[in-house]
């Protein structure tokens, strides 16, 4: 089974990098970086400081991938591999992210969206499933980085990984 981890839209260069190092810890097969999410190489060749910073050179050792949208990434997915796509959103639809089950014949895809404004309608149509990290205080999010941290390894603890 193989987990990828898809970002659309995540704008700071820093969150990504993290990512990368999450990602990286948790054996994670790939990484999808969708719409205008930052890439660790940009599109003159340069890298990019900031995320590399970050990532601690986790950059250079999880693969990746530039995408120009969400759903040529998830289409692209579903033709060529048995993916279950499952949105991280807040969402009344979705379910406890520890109440994630996977067949282990079959691969995941993780999906994150924008820091502020998360993944549109639209976007979770696209996915199998959404699920939420529970909120108990009075802000209704955490940072993009926490919670690809908290879904990877709340998967991989249960014996779901790559």
């Amino acid at each position: 089974m193989k987990i990828i981890v898809i970002l659309n839209d995540i704008r700071s260069s820093e969150n990504v990098g993290s990512i990368f190092r999450t990602a990286d810890a948790a054996g994670i097969s790939k990484i999808i970086l969708a719409g205008y999410t930052p890439a660790p190489i940009d599109r003159f060749g340069r890298e990019n400081r900031g995320l590399a910073k970050a990532a601690l050179g986790a950059e250079k050792f999880v693969e990746w991938e530039k995408v120009e949208t969400l759903r040529e990434a998830i289409k692209n997915m579903k033709n060529f591999s048995d993916f279950k796509i499952i949105a991280i959103e807040q969402d009344k639809k979705a379910i406890d992210y520890k109440e994630i089950r996977i067949d282990k014949t079959k691969n995941a895809a993780l999906v994150f969206g924008n820091e502020v404004d998360g993944l549109s309608k639209e976007d979770l149509k696209l996915c199998d499933l959404i699920a939420q990290i529970p909120m108990y205080g009075k802000k209704e999010s955490i940072n993009v980085a926490v919670s690809a941290g908290i879904v990877l390894y709340s998967l991989i603890s249960n014996g779901i990984n790559n």
